[in-house]
């Protein structure tokens, strides 16, 4: 079982990984955050990336047209990197998500998707104490 610092740590040893923010999307707050976060802090981070995924599950043309089938996962691709922005499962009071930035040179988009899934089911599956 992994608390927040050890998810947040499994997370930033992922090769490439930036910076990851553990986001509330019921409010767009940061709960924890590690990594560089250069551009913007946790906290802007947090409420950004709360708006992208609040506006891609609202999307009329997001929807999978099946029942049942919900949107787990957002990828954002730049000419310098990429953004996985992933909900966690879970009984949460609000839909908790990781915001991770991944640098484009280091980084193996297959790899990380692969590795961040087996990283987040582990924790949604603890008590979530740190």
């Amino acid at each position: 079982m992994i608390g927040i610092d050890g998810c947040l740590k499994r997370i930033m040893d992922i090769p490439g990984a930036r910076s990851v923010t553990l986001v509330d999307g019921a409010s767009g707050l940061a709960i924890a955050a590690a990594g560089r976060h250069d551009v913007v802090d946790q906290h802007e981070d947090a409420a950004a990336a709360t708006d992208v995924v609040r506006s891609v599950l609202t999307s009329p043309a997001m929807a999978t047209g099946r029942r049942g089938d919900d949107i787990t996962e957002i990828i954002v691709c730049g000419t310098g990197g990429y953004h996985l922005l992933n909900l966690i499962d879970g009984d949460f009071d609000g839909r908790l998500f990781v915001h991770v930035l991944f640098d484009g040179d280091t980084g193996n988009l297959a790899m990380a998707r692969y590795q961040l899934r087996i990283i987040l089911a582990e924790f949604s599956k603890d008590d979530h104490g740190q």
